[in-house]
This record gives structure tokens, sequence and C-alpha cells, in this order.
């Protein structure tokens, strides 16, 4: 195939104009077929009354302008400067004119949100990702080819389907198939305007049904003539009655091949008003490349004609329109291999995707696939994709990386307003959110940002949240959603992770696995994330024995790469440290009854805490858990998670918790917390050892020799680098 496609064999080419035309009139004589003015005009009318079978060259040229190909463009899709939609609409509800920036409204002036008008046109629904918007937007204007990449529930869906409303305004096609008399294994495929493919299978049917009236009252007439002849004439009653079954199934048998030349619609778009967007998130390879349907009757006048078993595929029903491909990695290579042609050359033949199937052998014209792809994934979709499938849209398109959070602000806060509004609105069974029930969600955002002023733009899980309370409210017949909805929803709508967390710690309890209090050489409460929003305390314990030959450090409890590599980090400044020979002796660090494993290095502070109480033996503090990356140089780095982490630690009982001080921009724990925990924010492993160790004279001696092996005191000393490492 050609990159071509608009040669004069190519499918685009082939779409005639039907709109003039009195061949079916012609054939039979009756002007019976009033929709369509002109079938000559689309397939040869023979004089026989038969219409006859599409052949290269008779399709004519493409619709003039003017013609009613473009009947099918919605009105109203150019009436805004695509520069005016998207995130820039503002909301439409009263706002004051001095804003209070710590107004969790953004200035608006409103009782509930069933003042705040949600925009028809999804693209203006769009709420943050203002680069990803901005792409898309040039994307649509250029019919371009984009990626994007990013956390789940950040938009990615909803901007591909915002794009089919921005794209230019085109003319949407029908396509049918046509049975091959020259070859029935290779049906023929024709292009019609929109609304135009319904009217030509209603010609043919209407065609088609005048032939088997004629062609029955003739079998009647022969069948009256031959049981005439035998039962008066011949005296031959089963004999006539043998030829009467005879000639009927002959007309019988007849008829069905006059059936087969009715054509096949395979994409219908008469009632289409904006340009088609085709989700084929998980398709299988009939699903997204078409297919041909398997036929178990292939002879003896019983089969079904090949154009008849001709499915489309989401890559055929995308044509001038967007084919939205999510988790683009499940697809399997062949699968990305074609859709890679289709992109390339516009046109892709429709065959039978099993090998064992009838279908196999049929193999349809060219047809159309002038789409614009959005391919979207996390983080991994990149690493199991189509080296050449991602050239072709980054050589043609764009790549976008979805943000997380977005910068809080007035404005942000009156649009979070108006996502809790749009979300009321889709569902269309909740009751309105009251102010204070915003006030509560623009919270919770801020909460799961993890980020210090930032709102998270992960809204298909903070829409859940929305949706939890308002059924609540709903359950109890309320007018609105109030803030003690909104605050019930919070401990209903748990993730898993959350819950396995509270039981976990409420079983560490039952089991007096979790120390609160007193003093423990060489165990240190850590803590750790499970999953994305939940926190968990993790012990690590130590112990220096003996070596039986080389000394070294063993760690158990099922580590991952970066926290076996923070482990060997924490044995350098150990060796550092310590001030005797540890070469004869090993070190044994435990994470006690880590049965999902160990990820990452914000252990790394615990570790070393853990192993120089071990080895110094001074006790550790059971009321104190903490968290933190450490440096070879004993800097204490920031870590994620921070905020759960920390409300893990007061629903265990602990009195203090330790953090990177780089963190403490990202603490933000609920009220009920507050007051149960104190937070000790430090920037190196001294000031953990100060903190956490027990003794004064033995400490101070301690601290001070860390200091000066280190090189890096807490007055004035070197600060290790403040990028947020793993969690």
């Amino acid at each position: 195939m050609s990159n071509d496609i608009d040669n004069d064999d190519s499918p685009r080419e082939q779409g005639a104009d039907v709109s003039e035309a009195d061949g079916a009139d012609e054939a039979d004589g009756s002007g019976g077929v009033e929709e369509i003015e002109d079938v000559e005009d689309v397939e040869d009318g023979g004089s026989d009354g038969t219409v006859g079978i599409p052949t290269d060259g008779q399709f004519g040229p493409e619709p003039a302008d003017g013609d009613d190909g473009n009947a099918n463009v919605p009105a109203g899709r150019g009436e805004a400067d695509i520069d005016d939609l998207g995130s820039s609409v503002e909301v439409s509800a009263p706002v004051a004119d001095e804003v209070d920036e710590d107004d969790l409204l953004g200035g608006l002036r409103i009782d509930s949100t069933e003042e705040i008008e949600v925009p028809e046109r999804l693209v203006d629904q769009v709420i943050g990702q203002e680069h990803a918007r901005d792409v898309i937007m040039k994307a649509a204007k250029q019919r371009r080819h984009v990626m994007m990449i990013g956390s789940p529930g950040t938009g990615k869906s909803m901007l591909a389907k915002a794009m089919s409303e921005l794209l230019p305004k085109e003319e949407l096609q029908d396509v049918l198939v046509y049975h091959n008399p020259d070859d029935g294994n290779n049906p023929k495929v024709r292009t019609v305007p929109a609304g135009k493919g319904e009217q030509i299978v209603e010609a043919h049917k209407e065609e088609a049904r005048k032939r088997n009236q004629m062609r029955s009252f003739l079998m009647w007439i022969i069948i009256a003539i031959v049981l005439g002849y035998s039962l008066i004439i011949a005296r031959q009653v089963l004999l006539g009655i043998l030829a009467a079954g005879i000639i009927y199934l002959a007309f019988r048998y007849g008829s069905r091949s006059s059936d087969s030349m009715i054509p096949n619609l395979i994409v219908n778009n008469a009632d289409t008003k904006t340009a088609p967007f085709e989700d084929a998130t998980g398709a299988h390879a009939g699903a997204l490349l078409g297919d041909v349907r398997h036929d178990p009757f292939q002879s003896g006048g019983m089969e079904t004609p090949s154009h008849d078993r001709v499915e489309p595929g989401a890559i055929h029903k995308a044509n001038k329109g967007v084919l939205f491909v999510d988790e683009i990695n499940t697809l399997d290579i062949r699968s990305q291999q074609h859709l890679m042609t289709a992109i390339q050359e516009g046109e892709f033949s429709i065959t039978g995707q099993s090998e064992r199937s009838s279908g196999a052998m049929v193999q349809t014209e060219p047809v159309p696939t002038d789409f614009v792809m959005v391919a979207a994934g996390n983080l991994d979709a990149m690493e199991n994709m189509h080296p050449a499938l991602r050239s072709r849209i980054k050589g043609y398109g764009y790549e976008v990386y979805m943000d997380d959070t977005i910068e809080d602000s007035p404005e942000m806060r009156r649009k979070y307003t108006r996502f809790i509004a749009q979300e009321v609105e889709k569902d269309g069974r909740l009751p309105h959110f009251t102010a204070d029930a915003v006030e509560e969600v623009i919270l919770e955002a801020r909460r799961r940002a993890g980020r210090k002023g930032h709102l998270t733009l992960e809204l298909r899980n903070l829409g859940g949240l929305v949706r939890v309370a308002g059924d609540m409210a709903r359950a109890e017949d309320a007018a609105f959603t109030t803030r003690d909805h909104v605050l019930q929803a919070k401990g209903r709508s748990r993730s898993i992770e959350q819950q396995l967390a509270d039981d976990y710690i409420q079983r560490r309890k039952d089991y007096e696995l979790s120390v609160s209090d007193g003093y423990v050489v060489g165990r240190v409460n850590g803590l750790a994330v499970m999953g994305e929003d939940s926190g968990i305390v993790m012990p690590v314990m130590a112990e220096v024995t003996p070596s039986q030959g080389a000394g070294e450090v063993i760690a158990t409890g099922k580590l991952q790469d970066i926290a076996e590599e923070a482990v060997q980090n924490v044995s350098a400044i150990i060796k550092k440290f310590s001030g005797e020979n540890i070469s004869d002796k090993d070190v044994h660090i435990q994470f006690v009854q880590s049965y999902e494993g160990v990820q990452g290095d914000s252990a790394s502070v615990t570790v070393a805490t853990a192993v120089i109480s071990a080895l110094e033996g001074v006790g550790v503090d059971q009321s104190l858990a903490m968290t933190g990356s450490l440096s070879v140089r004993g800097d204490v780095l920031p870590v994620g998670g921070v905020t759960h982490k920390i409300e893990a630690a007061a629903k265990t009982g602990m009195d203090r918790v330790i953090i990177p001080k780089a963190n403490m921009q990202d603490v933000m724990i609920e009220e009920e917390y507050e007051d149960m925990i104190e937070i000790i924010p430090v920037e190196h492993i001294s000031e953990v050892l100060d903190v956490a160790l027990e003794g004064e004279p033995e400490k101070d001696s301690l601290v001070d020799r860390l200091k000066s092996i280190t090189g890096s005191a807490l007055e004035g000393g070197v600060k290790g680098p403040s990028s947020p490492s793993p969690q």
C-alpha cells in the first residue's frame, strides 16, 4: 500500500457522489425507491432490472463543495475559538472582589454547588492539566497523534474524549462492503457521505424485495401449471408434487443469490453529530482491527456471502475521529504492528483474525482508517510498547506527562468546586454539596496531594469520595450533602490498603508486637507506606555477633533492590562511626514481619539507629517512630508518604515521630491526630540519635563522636541533596 491513500483506487476516492440518480427508478419501472435520486451513480444498473455490482472506476468523484456531505457536521462546533475552551473557562458563580488566600472556596459566594453552572462541552470541564490541555488543543487543530503518560485517574480518557469535540470539521463517511462476483473472498469496499449508506442499503433491499416478488409470482404460476398438467393430463400425482418441490427449491436457491447482492453497511455515521470517538482499551485483535465471522456452511447454497460476515474494527469506526487506547502496552506486538500500519497508510483491510476460521480466507479491499490516535498509560506503558509505534506517534504528534498535583490557588479552588458540581450532575442522583462540604473535599484534595501548597489531580479517586458522601446524604433523604456526610465518607471510602493497614495495626496491638514505651537495645519503630494512601509501623531490629569468617551485614525481610542498597549505604556510616574493628563481626538486620517485602530507602535512618544502638548497647526510645533516607555522609533526606506514616504512628500509640526536615512542608495530617503525636524534624543522623537514644553521658559521647567522624555537624554542616527519594 502506498502512503498516498487519495489515489484513484483508494476507498477515499471511491466515496462517490450519490446525490444524483434515477437508475433505481429505471430498474424497476415503478419509481418506488424515492430516497435515492440516482443509484446508477452508485452502482451500474442493468437493463434486466437488477442492481449491478460496483467495479473499479464506477464510483465517481468526491462530493463537490456545498454538497450534503457536510450535513452531518454538528452545528455550533465552530461557535467558540478553540483557545477559549477547556480549563480557561471560569466558574459561573459570584466571586468576592477581594479574595482571601486562605478562603477554601476561592472567593466564591455560594450556599451550595447547585448555584454553579456546569459547562455542556466536555472540554470545558477539564480541571488542571494545563500543559496537557494545550497540547490536546494543538493536536486537535493539526490532527496530530498524542501519547499521554501518567497516574490513573488524572484525566487521560477525559482529554481524549474532549479531543473529539475539538477536531476540525470533517466529512464523516459511511462504509459499505459489496459482494465481489470475480472473487468472493475479496469483497469490494466503498465510502459514501454519512447518511447515504442507509439509503443505499434500503434501495438494494427494496430492489431485492421486488425481484423476489416477481420471482415468487413466476414460481407459483409454473408450479400451478406443472401440478395442473400432472393431475389433469398426465394423471401422475406423485410426479407432479415432486416436480413442484424441485421448482420451489430451485427458485428459493435463486433468491439467496439475489439477497447476497445487498451491501453490508459496516460503518454507519448517519446519526453521528461529532467526530467519532472509539475506546479500544484492552481490545483483542478482532475488535481493534476488524474480523470476518466464521461460516460453518461453506457450500451447498447455504453459505453466507463473505461480505455479509465482515465486521469493522475500532480503527475503522474511528475514521475521521479519535481512537483512544489506554494501557497501550497491553496490546500484543502483532496488534501494535498492524495499528502502526493503519496510522501510516490511512487504510487497512479487514480479514479473519483466527487461522482456523473460514474468515481467514477473506480479505476486503482497504477500508479507511484516517483517525487521530490518543495512546495512554502509566509509566510502565512505554516499556512494552512497540518502538516503531511510539516513534510514529512521537514523530507525527506529541508526548505528554500528566501532572499528579497542581499548585493550590483561589482560582483552582473555584474550579474544584465546579468539579464537585460536575460530579453531582453526572451522577444525577446525588444531592448538591453545601459550602462547608465543598471546603472539606478541598481539604482532602490538599491532603491527598502530599505536597504543601498543592491539590491532587487524581480526580477519579476524589470523585469517589464525592459519590460516597452523596450516597450517605441520599440514604438519609437529606436535601444537601453536608460536611458531616463528607467526614463519614472519608471513613467509609477507605482504600483496601488503608483497611489492611488499620487491621494490621490492631492485630499487632492484640499480640503486643508493637512496643510503645520504655527503651530497648537494637530495636527501632520504623514507618512504611502500604499502597499509596496508608501507613504502618514496621519495627527494625539489629544484632551484632562474632563472625565465623569475614564480617558482613545481613539483612532479612524480603528487601527489594533499593532497600538492599540503602542497607549497604548505612553500613558505610557504621564502619566509619565505630571506634572498634568490626571486620570480625556480623551485623544482622531484621525487618520484623515484613511479609510483603520492603521497597525504597525510607528505612535508612531506622536501620542506622538500630545498628548503632546494638553496637554501643544503648537503648532506643520505644515511644518514638522514625522515617527518612540517609546519605553516606549522615544527612537525612526527604521521603514520600510522611502524612500517612505520621498518622500510622499516632494510631499505634507513639508519642513522637522523627521525619526529615525537608518533609515538614508535606505534612497534612487529620485534625484528630494533631494532639496525639509530636513531630520532630531532623537534618542529620546525629540529631536522630540525640532524640532516640537513652542516657545522657553515653548518648552525648556517641553523638559528638559521630559528628566529628562524618564531618557534618548540626551547626553549619554540609547538607545533602533535597530531592525526594522513593518511599
